[in-house]
């Protein structure tokens, strides 16, 4: 072979093996910390092995992740986008998510990590709830809470801790306070009457910080909280007296919801890698690590990891789904609102 040929088809070789890499490198962004770490060390080495693709994790939290793709509209990077289910819905309605391959591990979802429009789906479970510290409820007589509406009892004065609306947390107390008291997310109005006349006047900090919330209950100067099932399980883990309560009316889900973007690079594979992050297998191992309730029936996880999550029919079927295309729609409306007249 003559040199120019020879030097042409090794110019065509090495362009040839750039361009087999670069269409099987999948990139996926989702949250940093615990996440990414399960995610290098255990989830993509499994999935890139098994596959031969190459998987680039990009951190960041929801808002992060959903300004990414918002900014690639029409030429996507991210080829997946794992953020929090009111982000989601956002994603999903400005045309930024695919429809959901109904294929392997997808179909042995429960109904409730199902998004509307199949475009996306939750990966985890977390539930919004109430926290209390044993010992203090016991001092002073009271009996553990099991209602939304014992947010509003009077006994309860200065020693209550709720996060601010612009987290999710206060956000859904706001939504569970109008649904359980005749309203509703289209109906929001018994949610702030309550709020302002009754709730508000118990709680001593709307508490943003979940180290600063942990420390709170540890001590009891927060005797009662809403809070996620896996934050309160964290801070009885490290010893103190606290348990977690699913209330009677419900406790709204925050999931972890993935996607497959519109138009992304690697369509394919990031249906592949959706199903693999609902896999039995990724499912428990999130449960184990991540403190998230398993969206697969199928996940198998320890006694001891199971009191930690949500896991199994019962518990999934007690989880009441926000409405957020009405959320979403008011959100910043009610946010000035409860900076008015609720926080204030």
């Amino acid at each position: 072979m003559r040199p120019f040929a020879a030097a042409a088809l090794g110019v065509a070789l090495a362009m040839s093996t750039g361009s087999v890499l670069a269409q099987t490198t999948l990139y996926v962004g989702g949250s940093g910390g615990a996440t990414e770490t399960l995610m290098k060390e255990k989830i993509i080495p499994a999935f890139e092995a098994r596959t031969g693709s190459k998987v680039v994790y990009v951190p960041g939290n929801s808002t992060d992740i959903l300004a990414k793709i918002q900014a690639q509209k029409g030429k996507q990077e991210i080829s997946l986008a794992i953020i929090d289910d009111g982000p989601m819905y956002q994603a999903v309605g400005q045309g930024l998510c695919a429809p959901v391959e109904k294929a392997g591990s997808i179909n042995d979802l429960y109904d409730n990590a199902r998004m509307v429009g199949d475009k996306s789906v939750g990966i985890a479970f977390i539930a919004t709830g109430l926290g209390y510290n044993k010992d203090i409820f016991k001092r002073n007589g009271w009996a553990p809470p099991t209602s939304w509406k014992d947010l509003a009892d009077p006994k309860y004065k200065g020693k209550i801790v709720i996060p601010p609306i612009t987290n999710g947390y206060g956000l859904l107390t706001l939504v569970m306070q109008a649904r359980v008291n005749g309203g509703g997310e289209a109906n929001i109005e018994p949610g702030f009457d309550t709020m302002i006349k009754k709730v508000a006047p118990n709680v001593l900090a709307w508490e943003p910080s979940p180290g600063k919330m942990a420390q709170m209950m540890q001590t009891g100067e927060a005797p009662l909280v809403v809070w996620g099932n896996g934050r309160v399980q964290s801070v009885a883990d490290q010893g103190a007296p606290v348990e977690f309560v699913y209330p009677r009316e419900g406790a709204p889900v925050i999931m972890v919801a993935a996607c497959v973007t519109e138009g992304a690079p690697q369509s394919k594979l990031g249906q592949q890698f959706l199903q693999h992050i609902v896999s039995a297998e990724v499912q428990a191992q999130m449960a184990q690590v991540l403190a998230w309730g398993p969206v697969s029936k199928k996940a198998q996880i320890a006694p001891d990891v199971a009191k930690k999550v949500v896991y199994g029919p019962q518990q999934v079927a007690s989880l009441v789904a926000p409405d957020y295309a009405i959320i979403n729609a008011r959100r910043a409306e009610w946010t000035q609102r409860w900076n008015r007249a609720v926080e204030k």
